[in-house]
Order: C-alpha cells, then sequence, then structure tokens
C-alpha cells in the first residue's frame, strides 16, 4: 500500500516535508507537488509524480490536477491522502473520498485565525480529517494533535555578532504569481555596500535593477548559504522560515501584503507574527526595515526540538 503525500509548492512542501516524520507511516510513500527546483531538491531520491501548476483559484489547471488524481488512483494501492494544502488537495480529495480512501488535511501552519479557502472546502467533503495547528482554532470539527512550529525553540542569544553582516541571504521565495519588488527596493540601499548578498527573487520583476539576483537556487545551495550567513531576509513564506530555522538562524521575516498585490491575503502577517510570538523570528514590515532590525536577529538562534512529538494522524482504514 501506499501513502499519498499531495500538497503544492513551497512552504506547503516544506511543511509536509517536515511533519512526514512525525506521521508514522508505515507503508510507501508517494509525493504530488509541482514541478519547482525546490521540489526536485528536496524530493530528488522520492517517489515523486509532478501535477499541473495551479496559481491560487486557477479552476483549469485545479480540473487537470483532478484528472491526474483519478490517473493516480486507478493505478496505485493507495491506503490514504495526506495533504497540507493548497489547491491539489481539493483536486485530489474527492477523487480519494469516492473510494473511500481515508483523507487528512493538516491546515497551514500559516492561518493561525481561521481555515484557508481550500481547508474551508475540502472540510465539507464527507470523511476528511481536517486539523489545525492551532489549539484555539480546534472544535468537533477540527483537531489539534499539534504543530509544525513545536519543532523549534529559542536558541542561546549571540553576544558578539559582527556590527555590520558580513553574508546576507536575501530570499523572496518561489511563489510564481506574485511580485514583491517593494522589499528588494527597501534592502537596495540600506544593506552594507561591502557584504556578499545573495539575491533570491523568484517571480518578482526586477527591470531597472542593479542588485546580481536569481530567479531561484538550488535547495541545497540555498541550504548551505543560509547555514553561513550572519543575517536572513526573507518574505514570510513557512518553507523560507524553516529552512532559516533548520540553519539555526532567526531570520527577519517580512509579509508579503494583499493592499500591494503581493499575496491573495494577509496570512504571511499571520505566520510572521505567531514565530516571532515564539521567539524564532524577527517580524518587520517593509518600511519598518533598519539596522536596528538587523542586530536584533543577528542576535538570536534558532535550536531544533531533538525527537518532536508525533503528529497523531486520527485511525481510519480504507473499506
Amino acid at each position: 500500500m501506499t501513502s499519498l503525500l499531495v500538497c503544492s509548492g513551497g512552504g506547503h512542501l516544506k511543511q509536509l516535508w517536515s511533519l512526514r516524520p512525525r506521521l508514522d507511516l508505515d507503508d510507501e510513500v508517494l509525493w504530488v507537488t509541482f514541478d519547482t527546483g525546490l521540489s526536485r531538491s528536496l524530493l530528488a531520491d522520492e517517489d515523486v509524480v509532478f501535477a499541473p501548476y495551479a496559481s491560487p483559484r486557477d479552476v483549469i489547471n485545479s480540473a487537470k490536477g483532478a484528472l491526474l488524481a483519478e490517473k493516480l488512483m486507478r493505478s496505485r494501492a493507495i491506503s490514504r491522502v495526506v495533504s497540507t494544502g493548497a489547491s491539489l488537495a481539493v483536486s485530489f480529495f474527492p477523487s480519494a473520498r469516492v473510494r473511500r480512501i481515508p483523507c487528512h488535511y493538516i491546515e497551514s501552519a500559516t492561518r493561525s485565525e481561521g481555515p484557508s479557502l481550500a481547508g474551508r472546502i475540502v472540510a465539507r467533503i464527507p470523511g476528511v480529517h481536517v486539523y489545525t495547528q492551532y489549539p484555539a482554532l480546534a472544535d468537533h470539527r477540527w483537531k489539534y494533535v499539534g504543530a509544525l512550529f513545536d519543532g523549534y525553540r529559542p536558541g542561546p542569544s549571540i553576544t558578539d555578532p559582527p556590527a555590520s553582516p558580513r553574508k546576507i541571504v536575501v530570499t523572496l521565495g518561489t511563489t510564481e504569481s506574485y511580485d514583491f519588488r517593494r522589499l528588494v527596493d527597501k534592502l537596495e540601499p540600506i544593506l552594507p555596500r561591502d557584504a556578499e548578498v545573495l539575491w533570491q527573487t523568484g517571480s518578482t520583476n526586477m527591470t531597472g535593477s542593479s542588485v546580481p539576483f536569481r530567479e531561484t537556487v538550488p535547495a541545497e545551495e540555498m541550504t548551505a548559504a543560509i547555514a553561513e550567513a550572519d543575517l536572513v531576509i526573507a518574505h514570510c513564506g513557512t518553507g523560507s522560515a524553516i529552512t532559516a530555522m533548520d540553519a539555526g538562524k532567526c531570520a527577519v521575516l517580512v509579509p508579503r501584503m494583499a493592499a500591494h498585490n503581493e499575496h491573495i491575503d494577509d496570512h504571511q502577517s499571520m505566520t510572521a507574527a505567531e514565530l516571532d510570538r515564539r521567539g524564532l523570528v524577527v517580524r518587520a514590515f517593509v518600511e519598518d526595515l533598519n539596522n536596528d532590525v538587523f542586530q536584533r536577529a543577528m542576535r538570536r538562534s534558532v535550536e531544533v526540538v531533538p525527537n518532536p512529538p508525533p503528529f497523531p494522524l486520527v485511525e481510519s482504514k480504507p473499506r
């Protein structure tokens, strides 16, 4: 039998990848996600099928995802489907539930004030188990059994950070549909001129910018660069946050804002607030970025919790 792990790219994939050891899956695993540099690096040694990319509320490509789901359900013996969202869960769960295959939807850690649109949709599908990562949001429908961020804690303070960062990573993530040029334009004049800066800009329009940007950076290279950096500045995607925390870094997380057409809503601000509350990042909005913010982040560290608690899925078997 095969556990099907289904999710969109970026932060959704990083969350499911990080949670996987805590899920106690005792059979083979097949991944379904979007074809990105991150997914190819992260899942290089995994059994994976790439789905057509679907941006938020992309009906046509979501329908293509549903056709892929039908194909896989017919060709593989699937024991369960687990997803951290977003659109691919909506595409895959109906096909699985028609066959009475157990489905588990773990709402993104970004959703601290309530379910996403995808979460609200799949919660209406009979037999789908839905999980929130915030105890206050648990009710008769949404279960709380743990959270991704339980795997991290604040580390020791760094008493002697460099007066000026020598190596800096700036990552805007791999979101294909939204621009974050505001962050680049804010940082370009205020970062130290003699610093070595890795700029990873994704789909942001960099026309006219003088920074030596790269749209994508292989996961292994990004991980190594963050581990060596004095300062990490990132959009507040969970993928970027997880990579920084895994490297022991307290990153400056900058939320994309819907008012500037930088994302579909302001869930990144919720994520940044929760991680800041836990002492794992420094949250700052674009207009607030300055050297004091950078120094605050450079004086902190993050630790990975050894043997984090399991994330037990509700026991159910195909019928």
